[in-house]
Formats: C-alpha cells, sequence, structure tokens
C-alpha cells in the first residue's frame, strides 16, 4: 500500500475506533439518577456534576439564542500549564485548531478555522475588552494577555455572535475570555512545571483577600523551553493584576493590568519534499526534525565556501541564512483596563469599560549577501546612506503603536422587554519598520551593528479608527418560555497609512541605475453600515430542552489592511484602490438538552462569505526559509453544517467515570474563479486547511476522591494546502491522543495546603504527520509537523 495510502488508512482507523469508543459512553444505559429527579415544571438547575464536567448550563449556552460553547475552569485547570489561550479552543465543536507544539506559543505557527472563517475573522474579547486584530505583527493576539490559571471560563458563540460585544474584525465568531474575581482571604497559589524540552514553568498568585471594600490578585508566569524542533528558546515572562471594588448595592469597579514579555527563536516551514525526506536541512536532517543549523559552520567547510563573485567576503555563502541565529521574535505588550458598573434601579444599570494597550517589538530574519548586495547597490546609487553588505545581514522588522479606546453599555428591563444600548470607540495606531543591517563581521551568530545601513525597505505608519453603536430588545413571552431577540449594529470604520510602503517608495531603477523613489505615500479607506441586523429566538420545551434559531449579517475591516496598502505597483506611484469589505450572513438553528446524567447540543447552520481576504504565505528572497505574507481578494465562500457536543455520566457508574463528544461536519467552498488573465479556478473548490470532518472525545474517571484521569482523542480529517486543490496538495487526516492524571485531595503539608499534581501527555502515540498549514493559490503549501510525545509534570498548592 501506498505510503500516504497507508497514513490515510490508519487516520480513518484511529477515527473509528475514537466514535465507537465515545459512542459507547454514550450509549450507556440510563440507570438512577445521582439524586432525586427533578420535575419538568421545577425551577432548579440541572447539572451533570464531577471535578471536570460541571457548569453545563454555561457549557452548551443554556438560555443563548446561537450555538455558544465554553470550556469550564475545571476543563481549563486540567490542561497543560501554559497552554495558549487559542490552544483551548481545540476544546470545543466547530473549531479547527493546529499549533506548533503542545502549548502553542510559538506565535507564527497558530491557526483557527470555525465554519467558513479563520482567526483573522473573529472576535476576541477579554474582561470585555476587545483584543482588536489577531497578526502577530502589529496586533493584539489573545493568547498573549491570558494565563489559564486566571480565567474562570472560555465561551465561544460560533455563529452569529452578538451585536453588544465590540469588534471591527469579527464576521460572526465571538471568544470571550472572562477572568477569575479576586477571592475573599488572603492568600498565596504557587504552581511549578517541568516538561519535555527542558520546560520549567513557574506561576504565582499573591491574593489580598478582602481589604475594605477591595479585594486583589497579582500573577507573575516565568516560562522557559527548548524548542521542539531544531535549536533555540523560548521565554515567556507574563504579569497579570486585578482589583475589584465593592461600590455600594449593585455597583462595582475592576481595574486590570496584564504584561507580557516574549523572546523565542522561529523554526522554519517546511515544503512536503522536505517532510517526506526527499530533501534534508544542511545538517542532514528531515521530516518533522527538519531545521535551522545549530552552529555556524567554518567558510571552508563544503558548500559554505565564499561565492567567487566575492572571495573576500567569508559568509557570502547563500547558506548561512539557514543559521537559526538571526530568526527571533521579541515582543513587550501592556494592557490596562478600567470597568465601571453603576446599579441605577431594580433591572437597570451601566456599564463602562476604558482600555489602553501598548505594543512593541521587532522580529529578526537573516538575507543573503547577493541579495542584500543588489538592493544596496541601486539605493547607494539613489543617494540613500548605505554601506555594503559583509556577509549574512541582520533583518529588524520593527513593531509598535498603541490602541486605546471606550466600551459603554445602558441595560434596562421593562417588564417583559430588556433594552440594551451602547457604544464602542476605539484608535489603533502601528508603525512598521523594515531594513538589513550589517552584523560586526557578517556573521550570522555575531552582534548586530545597527549603525550599518544596508538597506531600507518599509517605514510606514497606520491607524484604525472604530465607532460601534448597538440596539437590541430581548422580549420574554409565554411565561419565559419564548425568547425574541432582535437587534443591529452600526459600524464605521476608517483607515490610514503613510510613510514608505516598499522598495520604490526609496529607490527605482532606470535604465539599470538607481534613482531616488515615489518617496512617502498617503493612503486612506473609510467603510460604513449602519445597519447590520441579528434576530433570533429561543423555545423552553420544558426546564430541560431549548430550541434556538438566530440570523445576523456582519461586516469587517478587510483583514491584512496594512499588508493590502504596502505595496508598489511597478513603473508608477499609483495608490492601491480600497478593497471591499469583507460581509457575511450566518443563519443557524439547534437544538440543546440538559437531562442530569447527559446534556448536549446539536446545531446546523448554513453562511454566506463576501470578498473574503485570503492569506497566501510565499518564501522571502534571499531569506532562506523565511517566509512572507500577503492578501488576496478569492471572493465568495458558502459554508454549512453540524456541530454537535455531548456529555454523559451515568449514574450507575457511581460518578466512577463519564465521557465527552464534540462532532463536526463543516463544508466550505470557494464560489467564485478569482479573475485573472487567465483565471484561477477555484469556484466549488474547498477552502484550505478548512476540515470536513472533526471529532474528538474521551473518557473521565475519578476512581477515589484524590484522583481523577483521562484520556482523550481528536481526529481531523483530510485538507487541501492550496485554493485550487491541486492533485497532490492535500494533508491526509490523523488522529491525536492525549491524557493526563490529577492526584490531591485538599493534601495539607504544614501551612501549605490543597497540594495537587499533575501529569499531562501529548500526542500519547507520537503522532507524525503534517498540520500546521500556510496555503497557497496553487501546487503545494507550507507546513508545520505535528510535535512528538510532550509530557509535563505539575505540582501546585497555597497558603
Amino acid at each position: 500500500m501506498h505510503p500516504v495510502t497507508m497514513r490515510r488508512h490508519r487516520g480513518m482507523t484511529h477515527a473509528v475506533a475514537l466514535l465507537m469508543t465515545c459512542a459507547s459512553a454514550l450509549a450507556m444505559p440510563a440507570w438512577a439518577q445521582d439524586s432525586a429527579p427533578v420535575a419538568d415544571d421545577e425551577e432548579a438547575s440541572i447539572t451533570v456534576t464531577g471535578r471536570r464536567v460541571s457548569q453545563s448550563a454555561e457549557a452548551i449556552g443554556e438560555g443563548k439564542i446561537t450555538n455558544t460553547v465554553a470550556i469550564t475552569r475545571e476543563a481549563l485547570l486540567s490542561a497543560p500549564s501554559g497552554v495558549s489561550g487559542l490552544k483551548m479552543l481545540e476544546q470545543l465543536p466547530g473549531f479547527n485548531v493546529q499549533t506548533d507544539g503542545a502549548l502553542g506559543l510559538y506565535e507564527f505557527g497558530n491557526s483557527v478555522q470555525t465554519r467558513a472563517f479563520n482567526l483573522d475573522q473573529i472576535g476576541f474579547l477579554i474582561d470585555g475588552i476587545p483584543t482588536g486584530r489577531s497578526d502577530a505583527f502589529g496586533g493584539s493576539p489573545v493568547f498573549r494577555y491570558v494565563d489559564n490559571e486566571n480565567l474562570g471560563v472560555v465561551e465561544a458563540s460560533v455563529g452569529a455572535g452578538d451585536v453588544s460585544l465590540p469588534s471591527y474584525s469579527t464576521l460572526g465568531p465571538l471568544i470571550q475570555y472572562n477572568s477569575i474575581a479576586p477571592q475573599d482571604d488572603l492568600g498565596l497559589f504557587v504552581s511549578q512545571s517541568f516538561g519535555s524540552d527542558d520546560l520549567k514553568r513557574t506561576f504565582i498568585r499573591f491574593s489580598t483577600g478582602k481589604v475594605g471594600p477591595f479585594k486583589a490578585y497579582v500573577s507573575r508566569t516565568k516560562l522557559n523551553s527548548d524548542l521542539w524542533r531544531g535549536p533555540g528558546t523560548i521565554d515567556r515572562e507574563h504579569w497579570e493584576g486585578q482589583i475589584h471594588a465593592d461600590l455600594g448595592g449593585d455597583s462595582w469597579a475592576r481595574f486590570k493590568y496584564v504584561s507580557n514579555d516574549f523572546f523565542d527563536y522561529d523554526s522554519p516551514t517546511i515544503t512536503r519534499d522536505q517532510y517526506n525526506c526527499v530533501a534534508r536541512d544542511l545538517e542532514g536532517h528531515c521530516g518533522r526534525d527538519y531545521a535551522y543549523l545549530s552552529t555556524v559552520p567554518a567558510n571552508t567547510t563544503p558548500g559554505f565556501e565564499p561565492l567567487a563573485s566575492a572571495p573576500g567576503v567569508y559568509y557570502s555563502n547563500g547558506n548561512y541564512v539557514q543559521n537559526y541565529n538571526l530568526a527571533i521574535n521579541v515582543r513587550k505588550d501592556k494592557l490596562y483596563g478600567a470597568t465601571f458598573h453603576a446599579g441605577i434601579a431594580e433591572g437597570v444599570w451601566a456599564e463602562s469599560t476604558l482600555y489602553y494597550e501598548d505594543k512593541a517589538g521587532y522580529g529578526v530574519s537573516p538575507d543573503g549577501y547577493a541579495n542584500s548586495l543588489s538592493r544596496y547597490t541601486p539605493q547607494l546609487a539613489a543617494g540613500l546612506a548605505v554601506v555594503a553588505p559583509k556577509g549574512v545581514q541582520y533583518g529588524r522588522s520593527g513593531v509598535g503603536g498603541d490602541r486605546y479606546g471606550v466600551t459603554t453599555k445602558l441595560h434596562w428591563e421593562m417588564g417583559a422587554n430588556t433594552v440594551e444600548a451602547g457604544i464602542w470607540a476605539e484608535v489603533d495606531k502601528y508603525h512598521r519598520t523594515q531594513a538589513r543591517y550589517n552584523t560586526t563581521d557578517g556573521r550570522p551568530d555575531s552582534a548586530p551593528n545597527l549603525d550599518e545601513l544596508v538597506y531600507l525597505r518599509r517605514d510606514y505608519r497606520s491607524q484604525r479608527d472604530t465607532l460601534q453603536v448597538f440596539l437590541k430588545d430581548q422580549l420574554s413571552l409565554a411565561d419565559d418560555r419564548l425568547i425574541l431577540d432582535a437587534g443591529f449594529k452600526g459600524l464605521l470604520l476608517d483607515y490610514s497609512q503613510r510613510g514608505y510602503r516598499d522598495f520604490d517608495d526609496y529607490y527605482r531603477v532606470v535604465g539599470g541605475v538607481g534613482v531616488p523613489g515615489w518617496g512617502p505615500q498617503n493612503n486612506g479607506a473609510h467603510y460604513k453600515d449602519m445597519f447590520l441586523p441579528m434576530a433570533g429566538l429561543l423555545y423552553k420545551f420544558d426546564q430541560r430542552t431549548q430550541i434556538f434559531a438566530s440570523y445576523a449579517e456582519n461586516m469587517a475591516l478587510p483583514k491584512g489592511m496594512d499588508d493590502i496598502y504596502a505595496v508598489t505597483r511597478p513603473g508608477s506611484a499609483a495608490l492601491v484602490p480600497q478593497p471591499a469589505p469583507e460581509r457575511s450572513r450566518n443563519m443557524e438553528i439547534g437544538l440543546r438538552t440538559n437531562q442530569g446524567q447527559v446534556y448536549a447540543s446539536l446545531a446546523a447552520y448554513y453562511t454566506k462569505f463576501d470578498n473574503r481576504i485570503q492569506s497566501i504565505t510565499t518564501f522571502l528572497p534571499g531569506g532562506g526559509a523565511t517566509t512572507e505574507t500577503f492578501y488576496q481578494n478569492v471572493g465568495r465562500v458558502e459554508s454549512y453544517g453540524l456541530e454537535f457536543s455531548g456529555t454523559y455520566k451515568p449514574s450507575f457508574l457511581n460518578g466512577l467515570a463519564y465521557g465527552n463528544l464534540n462532532v463536526t461536519y463543516n463544508n466550505a467552498k470557494f464560489k467564485d474563479d478569482i479573475a485573472a488573465s487567465t483565471p484561477i479556478l477555484i469556484a466549488d473548490k474547498y477552502v484550505p486547511d478548512s476540515a470536513k470532518w472533526i471529532v474528538s472525545g474521551g473518557v473521565t474517571i475519578e476512581p477515589a476522591s484524590w484522583l481523577v484521569g483521562n484520556i482523550s482523542g481528536k481526529y481531523t480529517s483530510k485538507r487541501w494546502s492550496t485554493f485550487t486543490n491541486a492533485a497532490g496538495s492535500s494533508v491526509p487526516g490523523y488522529t491525536v491522543f492525549s491524557a493526563y492524571v490529577d492526584i490531591g485531595d485538599d493534601i495539607a503539608f504544614g501551612p501549605v495546603k490543597g497540594i495537587k499534581a499533575r501529569f499531562n501527555i501529548d500526542n500519547i502515540f507520537d503522532k507524525d504527520t503534517l498540520s500546521f498549514i500556510s496555503s497557497s493559490v496553487t501546487g503545494d503549501g507550507l507546513f508545520r509537523p505535528l510535535s512528538p510525545r510532550t509530557v509535563q509534570f505539575t505540582i501546585s498548592g497555597e497558603i
């Protein structure tokens, strides 16, 4: 059997086994309840209990008009310590999450697909604060601002979202990360983790307890680890603080602070040939071990000799760009927030949140001598103050800026009606630079010499001004059995960019000679839609079962605006015309039930998406394995499917075990070809990286009060790496398993109480496959392999 066929066969076998295991758990006969049965007309909450299954109403979105699912605090505390905010989402139905590494900390190795949308078309909020765009360059990706120990719940609306929530990037999906409130008692919580790849992570949270009307906590996380693939390290220092003030009655205030200091080395994306060992790296590695050079070979080493055209430049050989020393990312981000909640009267309150974010950092990528020389020569002729390259160049891309805004909302309950109205305003400023410098002697592991500029590429500032207003009404009828929601939001978006967009603004080549370029330019875009409606209904058959339905329209600022506008047209200073805004229409209908021993939710959806902006990744000339992303309008996309989530805890097992199952079926296809002199035929092709089937499930056991164990698996079906779904461009489906064991039940040792130990294992069977996809239009994409088996041990306690 062909190796690819064998892998596909094994993946389907694992998927079938997983489905059978989970189906068996869910099909166990329903014997007597854990407690006395609850009558249909009782008002009591029905909850499936367990130390890793609770808050069932929240987990399936009880009372919501949209398909809303949640990761509860119990599940968050079972995950490996330090898991990223995006990696958390893979526990939810509807989400195809691919990350680089078991914790998902590599910022350029994250992808999320849900229905017709990817990461940049999802809205994120942290304690009511919108995070803005999710790009690692200049954006505010959510994983920089959360730690799982400080989260109370992660709630995701994968369809219509909510008009009252602020976001200019969402086309439907909205995900809220809500922190725990400070505790009432003085205390210190400490958690220490050790794991594969020399992982060390320390988490400390100090709580003041209640001091008059105030209570607060501050936490610090320090994480150090080697990269799982190739040379290099990850270093993260993360601070969070929160103060809660009781202002009397129903009024309160919350002050929030987050600081994230992050440094890591890159690992290369790879081609299919490199993964299949048709090609190897310069140290002989291939497959999931393909990596950058870990050392700098002498220039007498075969394959590293100086170029014949530059014999005196010792590191002019292009192979030196494969060294890891010039592939790093540095980010320093801070977020400040203040929320004021005023209880005005019974059923009437107002709430405002002010926030400020400071973003700074840079990325480094290498540039080979020959490519640098080809840029340096005409820039020197054009009169720019540049210096000749010495060898391998230090490519520095600076990112920075700030973002500030305010959200305000008025909530008013008037009999059967609940009315909400509000406004959100934000200013997001961004500064991007891109230049190449010499290192002190041309070696890739030497210190950069920022006084020796070799060539310039970009230096621009952009600004996004956002204004959103909303109004919605919830009407409760038939003794609250029928709930109708209707509302709309209006969105005003202004974008501007000024500065040097690309090479042609610095210099041009005329008659083979470099001459001054077009100079700094100004460009902008304006988008306005003051009526984006949302409507929905919820009908309660009884206290156990509900049906829901919703419809919503959304508009978003085209993703990648900085990259769309930061291009120059050959032979012209003409500006890029305003791209059309991305738009979507989302419809869904579903059923949820909470039956004591089992709770479950099933939703069917249809999404229509216009003017999709698709990211495309290519290798950067002269940069070895360094990649660059650009964006293109690919027209319409339609998506339809089903999402199921269920948990079953059979009473006849007396709490010994319970199972859960998530199933997603998603059919997402392009509807238009890409217009070109030779049209690119993508109509009716599957959206790249979109899996048709995602199935996950697991079994949790609680054999004793001091022991909890879990094993879970996830199957992701075949995905395409190209828009055209070209032959040979698919990635086979695969199944990966993980497990944890949690030991401890209020164990105390001296002043330390609540001592617990946890073992987490990711990719138990050491599955070796491609996971993360950087898509391309034709040919084949670029990839990142699934990380191998990873083990982590965590011990925690509090005083």
